[in-house]
């Protein structure tokens, strides 16, 4: 029994997308099943780039035998979907579910900024956009598609932002890596504001490497009985 099809029965019985880690767990807990059957027990030890193997190898079967669904990774989780040429006979059967309203021109804009630049400050966003960003970026993280990640280190420590996995579901993608290449957007030039600095060396805003530059030199005093240059 290929381990391909073994994933195969496991992804159409899930109700859900499944991740590697979550198939790998699903795995090891099969040993508990297995009543001495010597697979099951190998199957435990299936590393995750073996999974991705198997799965890209069923993907390309299914897309070969051109069925009415497909198997797809989105945002880290395999899952089976159907074709969108079937989504009438769909929609009939299962109803149409209520969904947020589309993006606007400028959110879409904002978050192409941060999906190929993150993680980024508002201000480094309004630079690139040359607008400020408040109202789309409130719109953004109310649909969970961006999300606070960290702290710039600059003046103010500014919160910086990233797109989540909301984001790569959203638009069907399985990593940030599977973006289209967008080289002009990646080439423009941010200007950064300078890292916090202090008059006192003392305090600890300064890098270490950095106070050797903040101290004052000492000027050179002339030795007793020499004259001063």
């Amino acid at each position: 029994m290929e381990l391909k099809f073994i994933l195969e029965s496991l992804l159409f019985s899930a109700q859900k997308p499944l991740s590697l880690k979550e198939i790998r767990d699903v795995l090891a807990g099969a040993v508990e099943h297995a009543e001495g059957n010597e697979l099951v027990v190998a199957s435990k030890k299936t590393k995750e780039e073996q999974l991705v193997v198997a799965l890209e190898e069923l993907a390309k079967d299914h897309e070969t035998a051109a069925r009415s669904y497909r198997l797809a990774c989105i945002a880290g989780a395999w899952q089976f979907v159907t074709q969108p040429d079937y989504a009438p006979w769909l929609k009939a059967l299962v109803g149409v579910k209520a969904r947020p309203p589309r993006l606007s021109q400028p959110a879409l804009e904002t978050l192409a900024i941060i999906a190929y630049r993150q993680p980024l400050t508002r201000a480094e966003m309004e630079q690139i956009r040359g607008v400020a960003v408040d109202g789309v970026m409130q719109t953004l993280v109310e649909r969970g598609l961006v999300e606070q990640v960290g702290r710039a280190e600059v003046v103010g420590r500014p919160m910086t932002y990233g797109t989540t996995a909301a984001f790569l579901e959203y638009f069907g993608l399985r990593a940030l890596e599977d973006l289209p290449a967008a080289d002009e957007l990646r080439k423009i030039v941010i200007e950064k504001p300078p890292a916090p600095l202090t008059a006192d060396p003392g305090l600890a805003t300064v890098p270490p490497e950095q106070l050797a530059l903040t101290e004052p030199v000492a000027e050179s005093q002339p030795v007793a009985g020499e004259t001063p240059p």
